[in-house]
């Protein structure tokens, strides 16, 4: 999950002497056959709302509602199945990603503190670790409960403008587990430039992890202990959140949204109208709707294939 306070690009940054040179245009939609068939009609999606600061990490609940941040006003929102928008936190840590455990609590990288948080159904917070390898981290930004109770997150390193003065500057970007029980992560993955989203599969088996420095994404064999086995690359693009569906379909996000099938074939293409699109995920009471965060809006997509959690 990129850090919003990256759109903000200084015109010093440019030489002087270079010529003026237009963006290149984001991909257009596009969809094969088989991307086609996962849509339940048009690959435009649809506007839900346009009065944030900057949208990130949808989560979804058992019943389908999905929750989500607006990091710049320290905000969770829940957007419910019947279609209704509500704040269910602030202060909120300034949370990025969320995931929610068995239990029904909300997983939230809470990086006001860079602090892991477990938050009740009710609002309560339980700081569930704020060190790794003895130090503060560098902001947890991306969470993903196994189903043992597990938890698998990424630390890259994104400045923050709210950050107290005197924040320690960056340490190595990487993968940590949190055991179920324990206090203290443990590094996993410690290779990648910077590490940003990942998902797992429902099975518990495969952990997929975005490498958004490298413009690469991996996929992991789980090994008992929380491990991360059998590296292989994915595809070469990066990722800022990322989800799966039913068929083990890939959903990758930064210009847009582009699925994968599992053997890493590009399916389809989704032109989301917005600087960045931040993450994604599926909700709504069947699982067949497509939930997407970007930049100042959110967004969904109707779906005939099922979202995983």
């Amino acid at each position: 999950m990129r850090a919003f306070s990256y759109f903000w690009v200084s015109l010093a940054a440019w030489p002087l002497a270079a010529p003026a040179q237009a963006p290149a245009p984001p991909p257009a939609a596009s969809a094969t056959p088989a991307g086609q068939a996962l849509f339940a009609g048009s690959l435009v999606p649809h506007l839900v709302a346009k009065q944030f600061a900057f949208t990130e990490g949808p989560a979804v609940d058992k019943a389908g509602n999905i929750f989500f941040t607006d990091q710049p006003n320290d905000k969770i929102y829940k957007y419910d199945t019947h279609g209704q928008l509500t704040v269910f936190l602030t202060p909120a840590g300034r949370a990025n990603g969320l995931y929610f455990d068995k239990q029904g609590n909300l997983i939230a990288c809470a990086d006001a503190q860079n602090q892991l948080w477990r938050i009740s159904p009710q609002g309560k917070v339980t700081v569930l670790a704020d060190r790794v390898d003895g130090r503060l981290p560098n902001g947890p930004n991306d969470v993903w409960v196994s189903p043992r109770g597990g938890l698998y997150f990424t630390d890259p390193y994104y400045k923050r403008d709210y950050w107290p003065a005197g924040h320690p500057g960056p340490a190595p970007q990487n993968v940590y587990y949190l055991a179920p029980g324990a206090r203290q992560p443990v590094a996993v993955e410690t290779t990648l430039k910077q590490p940003n989203g990942l998902i797992g599969s429902p099975d518990g088996r495969t952990l997929y992890v975005a490498d958004i420095g490298a413009s690469k994404t991996y996929r992991y064999r789980l090994g008992p202990q929380g491990q991360l086995l059998d590296k292989q690359l994915f595809v070469s693009q990066g990722s800022d959140g990322m989800t799966l569906d039913a068929q083990g379909n890939v959903y990758l996000t930064g210009q847009g949204v582009t699925v994968y099938s599992p053997a890493g074939q590009q399916l389809a293409h989704l032109a989301v109208p917005a600087a960045w699109t931040a993450n994604l995920c599926f909700g709504g009471p069947d699982m067949k709707t497509l939930f997407i965060t970007a930049s100042e809006a959110v967004y969904t997509v109707p779906m005939r294939v099922r979202g995983v959690r």
